[in-house]
């Protein structure tokens, strides 16, 4: 699929690290970008720093959804590429023994059920409703449009207390050929980007030591990915038609260890 002014796209989490860096690139190419992120005041922030269109959309609700594609398609038309970066996790033992006291905590389920309602529902949810919208275009060289998905290396080798994380960014990794393979006939493709260890603002403000210890964990490069690595290889998957129904890792073939 050609990207320049013709192609309109979607970015989720599209205010802040990998997403933001997909819109810049999107932008850059000549696409019209839509971002759709939580944060109303980074959002505008961002929209206006790329020459895009801001709308607000929690991914955990249908109508806070359909309104963000209710708006960028009023604006911008509708999509033919979608890349989902929305997504968060957290860090809770499955069951812990305390130290000092002997008590026993266990994962809390409520939230364990947030972090997959965040990522893969979350995912899920955007996909309908853009491969929906999709459905109703003229194919282009065969082509209606293009899904891409964010894992995480956790998916895979999930560390000490990630257990709902990898859940959910396997759910991701999971459903991809799935979806690729209800939408072939239509001309729409699905793919997954599976990170490994990346610096995004969140990582970007832990001590130096930390980020070059993470870096070295790395076989080669032996440092942190650039969002603009993983902006690159979005776009790429956006152009290569003959890529879908793939999960590619991006993460300079590091394995994670448990913590």
């Amino acid at each position: 699929m050609k990207i320049d002014s013709t192609l309109t796209a979607v970015v989720t989490g599209g205010a802040s690290g990998l997403g933001l860096a997909t819109v810049k690139a999107l932008r850059a190419a000549g696409a019209k970008v839509a971002i759709f992120d939580l944060s109303e005041e980074v959002g505008e922030k961002a929209a206006a720093e790329t020459g895009s269109l801001f709308c607000q959309c929690d991914v955990l609700s249908d109508d806070s959804v359909d309104a963000a594609f209710a708006k960028a398609r009023a604006a911008l038309g509708q999509e033919r590429a979608l890349i989902c970066c929305a997504g968060g996790g957290n860090a809770i033992p499955t069951v812990k023994r305390d130290k000092k006291t002997g008590e026993i905590k266990q994962f809390p389920t409520d939230k364990f059920e947030f972090v997959l309602r965040l990522n893969t529902v979350g995912t899920f949810r955007c996909i309908t409703r853009s491969a929906a919208g999709m459905l109703e275009l003229d194919p282009i060289d065969g082509e209606r449009g293009v899904l891409i998905n964010t894992a995480s290396a956790a998916a895979t080798e999930g560390q000490i207390g990630q257990a709902a994380y990898s859940a959910a960014k396997a759910g991701i990794v999971g459903m991809t050929l799935t979806i690729a393979r209800d939408l072939a006939r239509e001309g729409v493709r699905c793919n997954t980007i599976q990170p490994g260890v990346f610096l995004t603002p969140a990582f970007s403000r832990a001590p130096q030591e930390m980020i070059d210890s993470l870096g070295k964990m790395v076989p080669f490069p032996p440092r942190m990915g650039h969002p603009d690595e993983y902006a690159s290889m979005a776009l790429e998957l956006v152009r290569n038609t003959y890529v879908n129904g793939e999960t590619i890792r991006l993460d300079g073939a590091i394995r994670m260890q448990p913590r």
